[in-house]
C-alpha cells in the first residue's frame, strides 16, 4: 500500500539549480550593462579629447593671426574689427589704381600663411571685399568706369595677390561693394580715406557667394 502511495508523487525540481541560472542571467546582464557603460565612457572620453585638441589648435590658429596683425595693427595700417580685417587702401594702391604698392604686397605676404593655418579643417572660406569713397574716379582715367569697378578690381588683385602668396584658390573669393558701405563720413579727406579700404573676412564655405553677391545686388539697387 505505501508502494502505491509513493508511486504517485512525482519528483520535485532542485530550487537551487533554477536559482543558480537565475543568478548566471543576472549576472550576464550584468555584465552586458557594465561593457556598454564604460564603452559609452571611453567613447565619450575620447570625444571630449578631440574637442579639447581641436580648441587648442583653434587657439594656435588665432594666436598665430594675432601675432601677424600685431605689427600692422600697431602702425595702423589695419584695423581689426568683429573678426574682420581691414587694410586702408592707401596701403595697398595708388589712388584710382588697382596695381599693388610693394608695402601693401608684403602686407599680404605676411598675412597669407597664418590666415591658410586659421582656415584648415574649418568650413569657412576668406570674403576679400573691395570698397570706395563716394568720389568718382577721375574723369581722365578710361581704367575704371566707376567705382563699382575699382572697388572690384581691386578685390580681384588682392584675392591673386594671396593666392600666389599660398592662400588655396577655393578658399578665397572676391566681392564688391563701390561706396555703398561707408565706416566714415566722406565729408572730409580724412574720411573718404578710411572709406577707401580692403576687408577680409572668413566667412561660412556653404553660403558665402550666394550671401555676397545677394549684399552686392542691394546695395546696387
Amino acid at each position: 500500500m505505501n508502494d502505491e502511495i509513493d508511486g504517485g508523487v512525482e519528483p520535485t525540481a532542485p530550487v537551487w539549480a533554477a536559482f543558480g541560472d537565475l543568478m548566471a542571467a543576472l549576472l550576464g546582464a550584468f555584465v552586458l550593462i557594465l561593457v556598454g557603460v564604460i564603452g559609452m565612457q571611453m567613447e565619450a572620453s575620447s570625444r571630449l579629447a578631440h574637442e579639447v585638441k581641436a580648441r587648442q589648435l583653434e587657439a594656435q590658429r588665432r594666436q598665430t593671426l594675432e601675432q601677424a596683425l600685431a605689427g600692422p595693427l600697431a602702425a595702423g595700417r589695419v584695423t581689426l574689427v568683429n573678426g574682420r580685417i581691414g587694410i586702408s587702401g592707401s596701403v595697398l594702391f595708388a589712388l584710382n589704381s588697382d596695381q599693388l604698392q610693394p608695402e601693401g604686397r608684403e602686407l599680404l605676404k605676411s598675412l597669407a600663411g597664418p590666415l591658410t593655418a586659421y582656415l584648415h579643417d574649418r568650413d569657412e572660406i576668406l570674403m576679400v571685399s573691395g570698397f570706395a569713397d563716394d568720389q568718382q574716379v577721375h574723369a581722365g582715367n578710361r581704367r575704371f568706369a566707376d567705382n563699382w569697378e575699382l572697388s572690384a578690381e581691386r578685390a580681384l588683385t588682392v584675392t591673386r595677390a594671396f593666392i600666389d602668396a599660398g592662400v588655396p584658390a577655393a578658399s578665397v573669393f572676391a566681392a564688391a561693394f563701390g561706396s555703398e558701405q561707408p565706416v566714415s563720413s566722406n565729408a572730409d579727406e580724412a574720411g573718404r580715406a578710411k572709406n577707401r579700404r580692403v576687408e577680409i573676412a572668413p566667412v561660412p564655405r556653404s553660403s558665402s557667394v550666394s550671401n555676397a553677391a545677394a549684399k552686392t545686388q542691394n546695395a546696387h539697387e
